[in-house]
C-alpha cells in the first residue's frame, strides 16, 4: 500500500455519520437479516474435513511464525486487546452459524508491517501488527475488521467459493466445448473461453462474499457494543493509504467507495442494535470519532 503523508496536527478525525433522522419503527429494527448460506458449500467439501485442514494450516503458519520469532506473547498489550474484543464478538456468532458454538476459537498477533487480518474456518483468527499501527485503529475499528474476518468463517465463504468455482468452471467448459463442436472451431479455444468466463464469475462470487462479510461484521460489532460507523471510518482510512484502488468489476474486492455505500445503506439496521447494547437513544447518538492516521 502507498503511504499518505498526513498534513496538519489534527489528533482526531470526526465522522458525523450518526446524524440520522428518526424513522418509524426505528427501535424495532434488529440488525442485518440472517440469510441462508450458499448451497455451493456442499460442493466445496465436508465441513469437518475443511475445519481439520484449516487447523493444520493455521498450526503450520504459527509454527513458521514462531520459528521466525514474530508471534506476539500472551503479555503483548495489543494481543490482550485483540482477545478482549474477540471475547465480546464471539457470543453473537451463533446467530450467523450455530456450529460456531463448538468452534475452538484462537486469536494470535503476528509482528509484521503487513496491513491484514484473517479468520480461518473453525474460528482461527490472526492479525498482523501493521493493520493496527498503520491505520491507528480504535477498538471499534478493530471490531469492524475482526467482525468482517469472522463473518467469512461463519458464512463458510471459502468452502462455498470452492464449490462455486468447481461447478462454474465445469459447466462453462462443457458449454465452451459444445459451442466449439457446433461452430466447428478449435475445441481448445472453447475451453479457454469457458475458463475466462468461469474466472469472471468467480470474481463476482468473491465480491458478493466481501459485501456480505462487511454487513455481518457490522452486525456482530453492534451487538457487542462497538459502533458500526467504525466500518466507514476504517475504509476511509484504507482509501487514504491506498491511493490506487482496483476497478470494482475486475477485482475480487469491492472498492472502498462501494463498501462505504453498502455500509451506509444498511446503517439504519445496525445503529439501533448498537444503541441498545450501550443503553443509548438510537436517534441521539453522538458523531463517531476516529483517530488520525500516523504521520509518515
Amino acid at each position: 500500500m502507498k503511504k499518505l503523508k498526513i498534513k496538519g496536527a489534527a489528533l482526531a478525525l470526526v465522522f458525523a455519520i450518526g446524524a440520522m433522522p428518526a424513522l418509524p419503527g426505528y427501535a424495532q429494527n434488529d440488525g442485518i437479516p440472517v440469510s441462508k448460506m450458499s448451497r455451493a458449500r456442499a460442493l466445496g467439501g465436508d465441513a469437518d474435513e475443511v475445519n481439520q485442514q484449516s487447523k493444520m494450516q493455521y498450526d503450520q503458519m504459527l509454527k513458521q511464525a514462531h520459528d521466525k520469532d514474530v508471534v506476539a506473547t500472551d503479555r503483548n498489550p495489543q494481543l490482550i486487546r485483540l482477545r478482549a474484543i474477540a471475547d465480546r464478538l464471539i457470543p453473537f456468532t451463533k446467530r450467523w452459524n450455530p456450529d460456531s458454538a463448538n468452534w475452538k476459537w484462537e486469536v494470535n498477533l503476528l509482528n509484521s508491517p503487513t496491513v491484514n487480518a484473517f479468520c480461518m474456518p473453525g474460528g482461527r483468527i490472526a492479525f498482523y501488527s501493521g493493520i493496527l499501527t498503520k491505520l491507528n485503529l480504535t477498538d471499534d475499528e478493530v471490531a469492524a475488521v475482526m467482525g468482517h474476518e469472522i463473518a467469512h468463517a461463519l458464512r463458510e465463504h471459502a468452502r462455498a467459493q470452492a464449490g462455486k468455482n468447481t461447478a462454474t468452471s465445469t459447466a462453462l467448459r462443457i458449454g465452451g466445448a459444445a459451442l466449439a463442436g457446433y461452430f466447428g472451431f478449435d475445441p481448445r479455444l472453447g475451453d479457454a473461453g469457458g475458463g475466462m468466463l468461469a474466472q469472471g464469475a468467480a470474481l463476482k462470487f468473491s465480491r458478493d462474499d466481501e459485501s456480505e462479510a462487511d454487513l455481518v461484521g457490522l452486525d456482530l460489532a453492534a451487538r457487542a457494543g462497538y459502533d458500526p460507523r467504525a466500518g466507514v471510518a476504517l475504509w476511509t482510512k484504507m482509501a487514504a493509504i491506498n491511493k490506487s484502488q482496483p476497478i470494482s468489476f475486475l477485482s475480487t474486492h469491492p472498492t472502498g467507495k462501494d463498501r462505504i455505500k453498502n455500509m451506509n445503506d444498511h446503517m439504519y439496521l445496525v445503529l439501533p442494535v448498537f444503541a441498545r447494547a450501550k443503553g443509548l437513544d438510537a436517534n441521539k447518538l453522538p458523531p463517531y470519532r476516529s483517530l488520525a492516521l500516523p504521520a509518515s
